[in-house]
């Protein structure tokens, strides 16, 4: 080969390699994004809320009457026995004293209660009386009918009479009874403490009243520590037991309607390893207004579920505390899935965008059930086909696209 044509085949040669070297370097690269797979895989359709544990039976021990109630020793926490452990000691106040005008007062009721309790046992006895001898009379007349002498409305006639003479004798029987039971508020008006021991004012110490624990338990609440004078249904304990605990959540109302009675439940962000698993026991037929976070009005239904799981299966969870509930409404064990961020509108329609040889195509789909961060393939997708996750502006029909590194 001559020197010339080596120099011309040189100079071809640079220049396609420097042209190579142009359209590389100008060439579009593929752009970077997140891809995901349709796979199959199990789906849950669920309705997530925050719930509160509670006790499903909480006492509250209260003051039985007015008077002084010493200090409580017991602490939240502490172990209560039935019928055993006394909660509080209880001082009862004595009667307030009577002035001169009202004892005179409570003197003059209580002889008029005596009086009408005479006057209604005179009443019971004259219908007493009076029975007495219409049930002789109706003898009497059953004894002539038998002879034929009297007729049978004559009869029909004591048999009357002797029906209402005694519903009379009744009525003048609960007559007395009233007038004696107004006899004892009256007479216990005069009352100064006596019943009780120690006169008022005189500085006598009165028989204290031991409260016991209704229930084998612990105490949930102190809600009055030290000695102090309390009136009457003052609430002093809560007790209960720890381990019968249920969940209230309050639900939207447009969520609750979906929700079933036995419909499986999820607990979860309750401090164990694993979930736990419970069962809807009701949805309260009655909603509420609630104010979100957010200032905005929510009509809202509290939703109660039961443990499936026994106590051993949640250690220190307990009254009060706070958990994640996801109620199950359906749930599947081989859907066609697709990640949720994949998905958006299309006019009327979903669409994604599938990724067929590194470039990028837009496919109308058919969702079905959505499950939170997926959903159901219905059409337009085949599992293992790929997606654009959260596609952006750039993401355009044919653009050479490639999985961003993780």
């Amino acid at each position: 080969m001559k020197v010339k044509d080596k120099r011309k085949l040189t100079w071809m040669v640079g220049g396609a390699l420097l042209l190579l070297l142009l359209v590389g370097a100008f060439w579009p690269s593929p752009e970077l994004a997140d891809l995901a797979v349709v796979e199959r895989a199990p789906l849950q359709v669920t309705l997530d809320e925050e719930g509160e544990t509670r006790v499903r039976d909480r006492f509250i021990v209260s003051a039985p009457l007015a008077g002084r109630v010493l200090r409580i020793e017991l602490e939240p926490g502490d172990p209560v026995v039935a019928d055993k452990t006394v909660l509080a000691t209880f001082q009862p106040q004595s009667p307030t004293l009577l002035d001169a005008r009202s004892r005179a007062e409570a003197e003059a009721a209580a002889r008029a209660a005596r009086s009408s309790l005479e006057g209604a046992r005179a009443d019971r006895d004259r219908a007493a009386a009076e029975l007495q001898f219409a049930q002789a009379e109706l003898e009497r007349f059953r004894r002539l009918a038998g002879d034929r002498i009297v007729s049978e409305e004559q009869l029909e006639s004591a048999e009357l009479e002797e029906r209402s003479q005694a519903e009379a004798l009744e009525a003048a029987e609960f007559s007395v009874q009233t007038a004696r039971y107004q006899l004892e508020v009256a007479r216990a008006r005069l009352l100064e403490g006596t019943a009780l021991g120690g006169n008022p004012g005189s500085g006598e110490v009165r028989s204290p009243i031991s409260l016991y624990s209704p229930v084998d338990g612990v105490v949930l609440r102190r809600v009055r520590e030290s000695e102090a004078v309390v009136p009457a249904g003052e609430p002093l304990l809560e007790v209960g037991a720890p381990d019968d605990l249920e969940i209230v959540a309050d639900y939207l109302s447009a969520d609750a309607v979906k929700i079933r009675q036995a419909d499986r439940v999820l607990i979860e962000e309750w401090g164990g390893e694993k979930p736990l698993e419970g069962r809807v026991r009701r949805v309260e037929p009655s909603g509420f207004m609630k104010i979100s976070a957010l200032g905005v009005e929510e009509q809202r239904v509290n939703v109660v579920v039961d443990f499936v799981d026994p106590p051993e299966a949640r250690p220190g969870l307990a009254d009060g505390f706070r958990v994640e509930l996801r109620v199950v409404l359906w749930e599947g064990e081989d859907v066609l899935q697709v990640p949720a961020g994949s998905l958006f509108r299309n006019g009327d329609d979903w669409s994604v965008f599938a990724v067929e040889a590194g470039k990028v195509r837009l496919r109308q789909v058919e969702i079905g059930r959505q499950g939170g961060l997926v959903a159901e393939v219905v059409s337009g997708l085949e599992e293992g086909d790929q997606v654009v996750l959260h596609p952006g502006d750039s993401i355009v029909e044919g653009l050479r696209v490639k999985a961003r590194p993780s």
